[in-house]
């Protein structure tokens, strides 16, 4: 029986692949650093050992499963490297996991962890499937027919797979430390669209996702009427949102959603196609669709007296904007407070004015310090930077977060890909 260490296991995807293998009974542990990250949880749950690292960790017939942040000069990688042990890295070991079963990646700049994790619960209402989504979350089943995946572009890490269908939701310009322009970007597409075996599915309604060239079948969706699945006769309640689906000018179905937002009819369009594709029977689609719970971080709400506290990972001004909008969707009546830490100096630099104009779409804002990354944890500019652009726009701190206690009825949402739980945590602790 194989035994699996993994360096890194607390990263969203080495966590979610832990559960995975450990689910399909396979030997699994991990390493990582002393900081409490809410990956663990589900780690802690399933019984899974996380050490610290060190170089004692690594036993001889261990194979090393390697996250993509920690260079071969890590003590344990050497440690591994000295025994002989096999040593894989994550996207590898994951492009080579995935040829058991019927495999669906989902990628795009916005909208591929929502994605992945509604397409896992939709298909697995009809089929056994295994799943691995973005925020952390992971499930293997023995005898799994689809295997769903979160697929990231980032230093083109999804040229290590080579699924049988892929859903793209949109291509944008993000990650400026790695890519050099949007073209940069559309080229690591394009190079992934021809990788896949079966069919794309991919989001009509964007303008660079229409130009790209494919092996295999495409089928587009969104809400332009040249697309084959098109959302119509959409009616948004501040109870979720309903849609008529036609396929090529036809009237399909209609279906309802829990969620909030133009995105999240476009995410369901995606994977309403995709089932019908495959022949999944729409009434377990319907369903599915109906009783998703939404996944860790994305527009997760807690209510704390009159205010609604609301964590989100948006960190890019397209998604920021989508988040808001789906707040104002589902709370017309309240004000709404973005409480918003920028991620990596790089990307603050590249998108500052755009950052500015769809943080301005809240009622007011509140930002917090830069969070640098492992790569880079400085910059020239600064928070003030930001905060310049942004009219009555206040700078807060962990130690000074008694100021959102002013907004009375509101809906504060707390936005960022850094560490910006801590500052929600700080604040509950306020009140």
């Amino acid at each position: 029986m194989t035994n699996y260490h993994f360096v890194g296991i607390k990263g969203s995807g080495m966590s979610a692949l832990a559960q995975i293998l450990h689910d399909m009974n396979f030997q699994v542990q991990g390493s990582d650093v002393d900081k409490r990250f809410f990956t663990q949880i589900a780690l802690e749950q399933a019984g899974i050992k996380i050490l610290p690292f060190q170089k004692e960790n690594i036993q001889p017939g261990m194979t090393i499963v390697a996250g993509n942040a920690f260079p071969d000069t890590h003590e344990e990688i050497q440690e591994a490297m000295r025994l002989g042990l096999p040593v894989i890295r994550y996207h590898r070991f994951l492009g080579d996991f995935m040829k058991r079963f019927s495999s669906i990646a989902v990628t795009g700049a916005h909208g591929k962890t929502s994605t992945t994790g509604l397409l896992a619960h939709v298909i697995s209402g009809a089929k056994p499937t295994s799943y691995l989504i973005g925020d952390g979350t992971g499930k293997g089943e023995e005898d799994s027919e689809y295997f769903v995946f979160e697929a990231c572009e980032y230093r083109r890490h999804f040229l290590s797979y080579f699924p049988d269908y892929a859903i793209m939701t949109n291509i944008d310009f993000d990650h400026p430390d790695y890519f050099a322009n949007i073209d940069d970007v559309c080229a690591a597409f394009q190079e992934m669209a021809l990788q896949v075996n079966k069919g794309i599915i991919a989001c009509g309604d964007d303008e660079h996702l229409q130009k790209m060239q494919a092996k295999v079948p495409v089928l587009f969706y969104g809400f332009g009427e040249e697309n084959d699945f098109q959302a119509r006769n959409v009616v948004k309640t501040t109870e979720g949102t309903t849609f008529d689906v036609f396929i090529r000018n036809t009237f399909f179905d209609s279906f309802a959603i829990r969620s909030y937002g133009d995105h999240n009819i476009l995410n369901s369009l995606a994977v309403i196609a995709l089932c019908h594709y495959e022949g999944i029977d729409t009434e377990v689609v319907r369903k599915q669709l109906m009783n998703f719970e939404g996944v860790k971080r994305r527009f997760s709400e807690k209510k704390a007296g009159s205010q609604i506290l609301i964590d989100d990972y948006a960190h890019h001004p397209t998604e920021i904007k989508a988040t808001i909008d789906a707040a104002r969707q589902k709370y017309p009546e309240k004000e709404i407070v973005a409480v918003f830490q920028p991620h990596t100096f790089s990307r603050t630099q590249a998108f500052l004015g755009e950052f500015a104009e769809s943080l301005n779409l809240a009622d007011k804002t509140y930002l917090c310090e830069i969070f640098g990354s492992a790569r880079e944890n400085h910059g020239k500019l600064s928070i003030e930077d930001l905060q310049a652009k942004i009219p009555e726009s206040n700078i807060i701190t962990e130690e000074e977060m008694s100021s959102l206690k002013s907004h009375d009825n509101s809906v504060i949402i707390f936005m960022g890909a850094g560490d910006i739980q801590k500052f929600q945590a700080a604040y509950e602790q306020t009140l």
